[in-house]
């Protein structure tokens, strides 16, 4: 029975939000909402809000770290939304805007330099590390946010040194190009994690919205700064330098706010790493936490996945030491302090995660201190040594991992695309 005294045939709701009861009174069904009628309109507002900048079932549809994500993007996109007013204005007035002297043919061919620079600068980004950025889309996403702020930075400077200022928009033009590949593939990246329903196309227009509504908010606010800023560098700069300040740090956050359940190399190092330290599993929020966010351009044992044969095993010698007591679809060796892994054409997504582990595993044992002289025979021991510990430990390590929550149905391991044949000494 409802308040009413009618009994009540069904309830429904809309995703997690509002409830409906049908009920029925002498022969007539109704359709009424639970709640006070206070509740009610507060809820229509919160409803409409939801609607319109938040994916069709929300929270349901989406990642657990969408909102907190969303909170620290969103105010990033505001303060780097002001600085980009700043780094406008400096750059309108570097061409001669307001000055009586300057042409608009010169202005022009300043403007079409700095687009054809950066297009060239699209170009090649996205052909040398287009790859990359999958497998470390929280990294190039904090590079991309960084680099925006150095480009706009260079452009606020470009008015104060005339003689160099086609070359410093230029540069800061190539700056943006990279910006704009590495920002956009790596939130489509993101965007993948974040769907749950496959809806993400949904995600990504509302994104747009919420992108939308904050640039509208940092219009209004830069109208009120345009003002104090003008004929005023001192202003612009102590601006400029807050703004990025926040940029920075909300960009941090949000990097850091992301965890992802599918493997990268860093990922599945640090869990590696951590199993056989003490034997146990770091949850996904655990080694998300732990995973470096910042670009690393000088790792002491690098990992190079999907190599050549001749990158594992340069002899026939070589060659059978890689094969000895290995009979997984993919090779490994140490080569030139880095460590090779050859891939196998029937390789399947267990054998990369497993790969990879070994490959860590290496690196942990090349990074103890009593290890041995790295004589070219030492390191293939240390192949063998790894091989071993893989066979004792990968099968518990694989079932804890699935346990823990993490996706072992696909990874973010970027693998090279070289895929070998080999004959075992039984073929």
């Amino acid at each position: 029975m409802d308040k009413n005294g009618g009994l009540v045939l069904a309830t429904e709701r809309y995703g997690s939000g509002q409830t409906w009861k049908y009920s029925v009174s002498d022969g007539v069904m109704k359709r009424t909402r639970d709640g006070s009628e206070a509740g009610l309109r507060s809820h229509s507002v919160v409803e409409l809000f939801k609607s319109v900048f938040l994916p069709q079932g929300y929270p349901e549809s989406v990642s657990s770290d969408y909102l907190q994500y969303q909170f620290w993007d969103t105010l990033q996109a505001f303060s780097s939304s002001l600085s980009g007013t700043l780094a406008t204005q400096a750059s309108l007035r570097g061409v001669g805007v307001g000055n009586q002297e300057a042409t608009v043919a010169a202005a022009t061919v300043t403007w079409l330099l700095r687009d054809g620079t950066g297009m060239l600068g699209r170009i090649l980004f996205a052909w040398r590390k287009g790859s990359k950025l999958d497998s470390e889309a929280k990294k190039w996403r904090l590079f991309a946010d960084v680099l925006n702020d150095i480009a706009m930075f260079m452009e606020i400077l470009a008015p104060h040194f005339p003689a160099c200022f086609t070359l410093i928009v230029c540069t800061a033009g190539i700056f943006k190009s990279i910006v704009g590949v590495a920002g956009g593939a790596t939130r489509a990246a993101l965007t993948v994690h974040q769907a749950r329903r496959d809806n993400m196309a949904d995600i990504s227009a509302k994104d747009g919205s919420q992108e939308t509504l904050v640039n509208l908010a940092g219009l209004l606010v830069s109208l009120l700064l345009i003002p104090l800023v003008t004929d005023n560098p001192v202003l612009t700069l102590s601006l400029f330098f807050l703004f990025t300040v926040l940029h920075l740090f909300a960009n941090y956050k949000a990097v850091r706010s992301v965890v992802m359940e599918t493997f990268n190399e860093a990922r599945l190092s640090i869990v590696m790493q951590q199993y056989l330290k003490d034997r146990r599993i770091l949850s996904p929020s655990e080694a998300n936490q732990r995973e470096p966010v910042f670009l690393q351009f000088g790792k002491a044992t690098p990992v190079k996945l999907g190599v050549r044969l001749q990158d594992v095993a340069q002899s026939p010698e070589e060659l059978n030491l890689a094969l000895k007591e290995n009979n997984m679809p993919f090779l490994l060796g140490i080569r030139n302090g880095c460590i090779c892994v050859c891939l196998g054409t029937d390789a399947s997504v267990r054998d990369e995660i497993r790969a990879m582990c070994q490959a860590a595993c290496v690196s942990n044992i090349l990074s103890c201190p009593t290890a041995l002289k790295s004589t070219q025979q030492n390191l293939w021991e240390v192949v063998h040594e790894s091989q071993k510990q893989m066979d004792a430990h990968f099968s518990p390590f694989l079932k804890g991992v699935k346990a823990a929550g993490w996706d072992t149905e696909r990874t973010l391991l970027d693998w090279d695309e070289w895929r070998v044949e080999w004959k075992t000494k039984n073929s």
